[in-house]
C-alpha cells in the first residue's frame, strides 16, 4: 500500500523520484523518503507526504541513481525512523519495500544475535540487514539469497554503495513494473510514476528479480535461476489522464469523467442487431459459462458494494443463485462449491487487492471457474483468473473510488445480459436493456449539471454529524456506497441500511438532528420505500431524497430532493450514485478535508 520509485539514467534522480512519488502518493502518504547516490550517499526522510519531504531536503541532492518511497504504515507508526528507505549497519545498502514480511521477527532475532543493530519498528529493515549479512563481494547474489528467505508479499528496490550503477528489484505478491526509457530506466509500483518519461514497460512476475542499469536490464527467475526474456508493452493512456485538467481535485475530475468511462466500458461490447454482449474473455469460455448454476461475487470496500448489486442483478436477470461475499471472509469460510458449475467473479479496481487475489486462489483450489473485473491491465488478479473483463476507465488517482465503481456496475450489467442470453432472455428484451444502458452517459451528464444544487445541499447539512442512507432492492448497495463515500471523504459518521430494516432497530436513532438520505427512484419497490421514509418524517427526521424526475409525491414528503432521469429499475443505482458522490465531495470540501487522500486510507490494499 505504498508508492515505490527507483531511477537510474542521465537526469538528476531527485526530480524524477519526487515527480514519480507525487503521482503515486495516493498509494501511501504518512511518510516519505529518498536515497540518492552521487558524490556521496544521501538519505532524507520525513513524516507526512512528498511536500513535507521536499521541505526537509531543502536543497538539490546531486546524483543520477536513487530510490524513493511514500509509505502507508503497517508495521510501526509513522515516524522518520520507520519511513523508507531503510539501510544496513554500514550504510552501504538502501532499500524500499511494499508488502509485509511475515517472518521478519524470526529473521530479526537471528540477525540481532549476529550483531546487527536495528533502528526502526518495521518489517522492511530486516531485508537490508539480511542482504548485508549475505554479502561476500557479489551484491546480486547476496540480494537473491536474502529474497529467498522472505515469507510474505513484497516489492523491493535496492541500491548498494559498492555497485552504484545498478538498481536491484524483486517482486512477489505486490505490484512492480520496469519503465524502459532511452538511456534511463525506472522501477516503480505503478505505471503512473514514469508516464512522463516513457510509455514502454516490462512487468515483473512473482519470483523474479531485475538488475537495472541506465542502458539495459536483466531479469532472473530465482526459482530456477534462469534469465528471462520479457515482452516490452506500451501504455495506452496519456499523461493528461493522471493530471487534474483544471479541476480542483482528482476526485472531482473522476466524478465528471463517468460519462466517458461508462462509454469506454461499453465500447465494442454490444451487438445491437442480435441483442448480444460481445467479449473475448467471456466468449472463450462460453461452454463453461452456459452451465453455471452458482455464482459467488467477491470483493472488498466499494467493489464489494458492486458485488452486492450483482447479487440482485444476476438472480433477477439470469435466474442463477448468486451470493456476494467480502473477500477477506470468503477465504476463511468453508464454501460449498458445485464442481464445474460454480463461477467465482471477483471485482477490483487495481487488480492487486490482496484479499480478493487470495479469494481467487482459494476459488481455483476448490474448482471454481474464476473471472475478474479489473481496471489495470496485466494486474495480479487479471493473471490469476480464467477469464476477465477490463474496465478501460483509465487511472483512478483519488483514493476513494468513483468512476471505477460505476464502470463496474455497467460491466456487471453486460455480464448479466451475456449469461441471460444463454438462458431465457430474448434478443428483443436484451436489445431494450442494452439501448437503455447506452443512454446512461447522457443521463449522467444531466445529473452533473446539477452540481451547484448538490453543493447547496451540502452547505445546508454540513453541521450534521450522523447520516442514515436508506435504499431497497438494487438501491440497498447504493445506500451502502453513499454512506461509505461520506465516511471516507468527510469523516462524518454514516450508515447504509435496507429501508425495510429501519423499524427493526435503527429507527431509534431518528430525530431532528439525524438526516436521512433516501434513495427512492420510481421502481418496483417505490411504495415500500416511500412508507419507510414516512416513518422517518413521523419522527421529525430530515429527509434528502434521490428520486426520479417528475415525482411530485416525494417532493411533498422530503425536505430536499435530488432528481435523476428515469431509467430501468436495475440501472437506477448507476444514476443514483452520482449525486451521492457529489454530496460527499462537497461535504468534505466544506470541512476542509483532503478529498484525494483521506486520512488512514490507501488506494491499493495489497497486504492482508
Amino acid at each position: 500500500m505504498c508508492g515505490i520509485v527507483g531511477y537510474i539514467g542521465k537526469q538528476e534522480a531527485q526530480s524524477v523520484l519526487l515527480s514519480g512519488m507525487r503521482r503515486l502518493e495516493y498509494r501511501g502518504y504518512d511518510s516519505a523518503g529518498v536515497a540518492i547516490f552521487g558524490p556521496s550517499a544521501i538519505c532524507v526522510k520525513a513524516v507526512g507526504g512528498v511536500d513535507d519531504l521536499v521541505k526537509t531536503i531543502k536543497s538539490d541532492v546531486p546524483g543520477q541513481i536513487g530510490i524513493g518511497h511514500t509509505r502507508w504504515a503497517t508495521h510501526g507508526e509513522p515516524s522518520v525512523a520507520n519511513a523508507h528507505p531503510h539501510f544496513d549497519c554500514k550504510g552501504d545498502i538502501y532499500l524500499v519495500h511494499n508488502g509485509i514480511i511475515e517472518n521478519y521477527l524470526s529473521l530479526k532475532k537471528r540477525l540481532e544475535a549476529r550483531g546487527h543493530k536495528f533502528v526502526s519498528a518495521t518489517d522492511t529493515e530486516v531485508i537490508s540487514h539480511l542482504v548485508e549479512d549475505y554479502y561476500t563481494g557479489d551484491v546480486e547474489e547476496a540480494f537473491v539469497k536474502a529474497i529467498k528467505e522472505l515469507v510474505g508479499a513484497y516489492a523491493i528496490v535496492m541500491i548498494h554503495r559498492l555497485e552504484p550503477d545498478k538498481l536491484f528489484a524483486a517482486k512477489y505478491g505486490s505490484p512492480l513494473v520496469l519503465g524502459v526509457g532511452c538511456g534511463e530506466n525506472i522501477v516503480a509500483s505503478g505505471l503512473t510514476a514514469f508516464i512522463g518519461h516513457t510509455k514502454h514497460f516490462v512487468e515483473l512476475a512473482d519470483g523474479e528479480i531485475a538488475v537495472v542499469q541506465n542502458l539495459g536490464y536483466r531479469i532472473r527467475n530465482i526459482g530456477n535461476n534462469e534469465y528471462v526474456e520479457k515482452c516490452v508493452q506500451k501504455i495506452d493512456w496519456d499523461l493528461g489522464e493522471i493530471e487534474k485538467g483544471g479541476y480542483a481535485h482528482f476526485m472531482l475530475k473522476e466524478i465528471h469523467e463517468q460519462p466517458t468511462t461508462i462509454r469506454n466500458a461499453l465500447r465494442g461490447r454490444i451487438d445491437h442487431a442480435k441483442g448480444l454482449v460481445v467479449s473475448g474473455g467471456l466468449n472463450e469460455n462460453v461452454d463453461d459459462l452456459r452451465w453455471i448454476n452458482n455464482i459467488f461475487v467477491v470483493a472488498c470496500g466499494t467493489a464489494y458494494h458492486a458485488s452486492l448489486y450483482a447479487d440482485y442483478l444476476f438472480e433477477q436477470l439470469v435466474g442463477v443463485r448468486t451470493k456476494a461475499m467480502i473477500a477477506s471472509e470468503f477465504r476463511y469460510r468453508k464454501i460449498i462449491v458445485d464442481d464445474d458449475h460454480t463461477l467465482l467473479l471477483t471485482i477490483s479496481q487495481s487488480g492487486e487487492t490482496a484479499d480478493t487475489k487470495f479469494a481467487v486462489q482459494e476459488g481455483r483450489r476448490k474448482g471454481c471457474l474464476t473471472a475478474g473485473i479489473v481496471n489495470v491491465v496485466g494486474s495480479a488478479i487479471a493473471k490469476e483468473v480464467h477469464l476477465g473483463i477490463y474496465n478501460h476507465s483509465g487511472p483512478e488517482i483519488s483514493v476513494a473510488s468513483t468512476k471505477a465503481f460505476t464502470s463496474q456496475l455497467s460491466i456487471l450489467v453486460l455480464v448479466a445480459i451475456y449469461l441471460a442470453r444463454q438462458r431465457k432472455m430474448t434478443s428483443l428484451e436484451a436489445q431494450r436493456y442494452l439501448a437503455e444502458l447506452e443512454m446512461l452517459p447522457e443521463k449522467i451528464e444531466q445529473i452533473l449539471q446539477k452540481e451547484a444544487d448538490i453543493k447547496a445541499l451540502a452547505e445546508k447539512y454540513q453541521v450534521a454529524q450522523n447520516f442514515i442512507y436508506l435504499g431497497r432492492g438494487y438501491n440497498y448497495p447504493t445506500a451502502l456506497e453513499g454512506a461509505l463515500k461520506l465516511k471516507e471523504l468527510s469523516y462524518v459518521h454514516a450508515e447504509g441500511y435496507p429501508a425495510g430494516e429501519l423499524k427493526h432497530g435503527s429507527i431509534a436513532l431518528i430525530d431532528e438532528f439525524m438526516p436521512t438520505l433516501g434513495i427512492i427512484p420510481q421502481d418496483s419497490v417505490y411504495e415500500k420505500t416511500f412508507s419507510n421514509l414516512m416513518e422517518v418524517k413521523a419522527r421529525k427526521g430530515k429527509i434528502i431524497a434521490v428520486a426520479t424526475e417528475g415525482d411530485e409525491k416525494i417532493a411533498d414528503l422530503a425536505d430536499d430532493v435530488i432528481f435523476i432521469p428515469p431509467t430501468l429499475d436495475f440501472l437506477n443505482p448507476i444514476l443514483a450514485t452520482i449525486p451521492l458522490q457529489l454530496f460527499a465531495y462537497h461535504m468534505a470540501i466544506l470541512k476542509g478535508r483532503n478529498v484525494d487522500k483521506p486520512r488512514n486510507l490507501a488506494k491499493s490494499v495489497v497486504v492482508e
